[in-house]
């Protein structure tokens, strides 16, 4: 029984020079240098799995750039953005912070500290302290 038929690359002149110099660069993340590699081996007509086992890869992995590859050329290098966790502290709460840092002083103390002004602000001690950080207080 036959697998899902890979697609083909094929390589212009001017990828395949780009694809043969990224491997040869020395600062060129290793990530990169290995899509590369994974490129050339499929335009000379090698199947995912045999690519997978020179590389040394899972011939899902192979799978995944090649079809990448397919659709997007050189462009599909890349990895896709990854948003990452959303933010839990606005603008407004930083702004917030700042503000009661700079023009205010708690009422039996002579500067805030940070567990008193997230005490005050109602938020983590962890995350007052990466604001004034971030601002340069203290």
């Amino acid at each position: 029984m036959a697998g899902r038929q890979a697609g083909q690359v094929a390589l212009s002149p001017q990828a395949r020079t780009f694809l043969e110099g990224q491997v040869q660069r020395h600062k060129a993340p290793r990530s990169l240098s290995d899509r590369c590699r994974m490129f050339l081996l499929c335009a000379e007509g090698l199947q995912s799995k045999e690519v997978a086992a020179r590389l040394g890869v899972h011939e899902h992995t192979v799978g995944k750039w090649r079809r990448r590859f397919v659709e997007d050329g050189i462009e599909g290098l890349t990895d896709e953005y990854r948003a990452g966790r959303p933010r839990t502290v606005s603008d407004a709460q930083v702004t917030q912070v700042i503000e009661r840092t700079l023009n205010t002083t708690p009422k039996d103390a002579t500067h805030w500290s940070i567990r008193s002004m997230a005490a005050e602000i109602r938020l983590s001690h962890t995350t007052i302290r990466r604001i004034w950080s971030a601002f340069g207080l203290q």
